[in-house]
């Protein structure tokens, strides 16, 4: 339970930055700057402090009205509010709960997405296709640039693999529990007999971090240039534009093989910077996971996490155990944000219990 004392003192912080603020010649620029961002953070969190020391304080006051009365219809009344405070009261506090759990500093970030034809052959590239679609709708929904940066087309249609960079604000906290296996059941075109196959396609999702989160020094690199493999006949590509670059000391590796030999090394340059962001990401929350057995997902893309009944036209994400008779939007990107919503929503509450729990 969140206290009046903690009220206090975080509106007390609030009202010695606005006062900070107000003479901004007294600091340098860097301090004025860090204040700034403080007070712009703290600001959600103190009005919904505020929010809630005035229920409390309000049902304090009509529980006395209530004692000290002897009108029976004012007591009626003061009764009738205080009852629909304490119900709301709950609410508040989970709300302002919620907004004081510490925060992923990734998850304001953009995104680079990952995703790779599994199990199913090509079937399963034609499902890589079906999830680059719904991603991309979902991403048009909310309002972000979704740009695919490499890719390696199937023959059937679909994609053996594509990386897509995902620009927009809170990208990252939207699509960090894509990361995994995603499983598709459905009768191939090409089965005569009507036989339900089962495919599958990898998902990665990593923040895109920025210039300073990433030191990376040139003699841990080994960037070598190659022959891009074409689709035959006159596409064949002639010219070593492919890239590969390894990160040495950790051994991540990342290819490029689009026609642009500097196109190329500009996206591997990328995906390298994020792939060790995320490397070092996971170091730390392996370490808090070894502490919190409930998670609503490692990340980790060998995890099996949903699956794409079409028959049936149900998907169900098996890490909440939420099923939605409604594959069509969710494919179409517009249903797919009912699902995000339920896995951030139930995150949130397995990290409120962790903090209940003293973890």
């Amino acid at each position: 339970m969140i206290t009046n004392e903690k009220i206090l003192s975080l509106t007390e912080r609030h009202d010695y930055l606005q006062h900070a603020l107000g003479d901004p010649t007294s600091m340098s620029n860097e301090a004025f700057v860090k204040i700034s961002k403080e007070y712009s953070e703290l600001t959600p969190v103190v009005e919904a402090a505020i929010e809630l020391r005035d229920a409390r304080n309000e049902c304090f006051d009509l529980a006395e009205m209530m004692s000290a009365g002897d009108d029976p219809e004012m007591k009626a009344m003061a009764l009738e509010e205080m009852l629909e405070l304490k119900d709301k009261i709950p609410a508040m506090e989970k709300k302002l709960s919620i907004i004081l759990m510490p925060k992923d500093v990734a998850d304001e970030r953009p995104a680079i997405l990952e995703i790779r034809a599994g199990t199913g052959g090509d079937e399963a590239a034609l499902f890589a296709g079906d999830l680059y679609r719904m991603y991309e709708q979902y991403a048009h929904y909310k309002g972000w640039k979704f740009e695919a940066m490499s890719h390696s087309s199937a023959d059937v249609g679909g994609f053996k693999e594509v990386v897509v960079s995902i620009k927009g604000t809170g990208v990252f906290a939207c699509f960090k529990f894509e990361s995994g296996v995603h499983r598709v059941q459905r009768v191939p075109s090409t089965e005569s007999s009507g036989r339900i196959h089962t495919s599958a396609a990898t998902v990665a999702v990593m923040p895109e971090p920025e210039e300073v989160d990433i030191v990376i020094k040139a003699e841990d690199l080994r960037i070598d240039t190659m022959r891009a493999s074409g689709s035959g006949g006159q596409h064949v590509n002639t010219t070593d534009s492919a890239v590969r670059i390894v990160h040495i000391p950790t051994g991540i590796m990342v290819v490029s093989s689009e026609k642009s030999q500097h196109r190329n090394r500009e996206i591997a340059m990328q995906e390298i910077r994020a792939r060790l962001y995320q490397h070092e990401r996971d170091k730390v929350e392996s370490e808090y996971s070894a502490s919190r057995k409930d998670q609503v997902g490692s990340g980790d893309r060998s995890e099996r996490i949903r699956t794409y009944n079409f028959p049936q036209g149900r998907v169900t994400d098996h890490r909440i155990n939420l099923t939605l008779h409604k594959l069509d939007q969710v494919l179409a990107g517009e249903g797919l944000g009912e699902i995000i919503d339920a896995l951030i929503n139930e995150d949130q509450a397995l990290k409120l219990a962790s903090m209940e729990d003293g973890l």
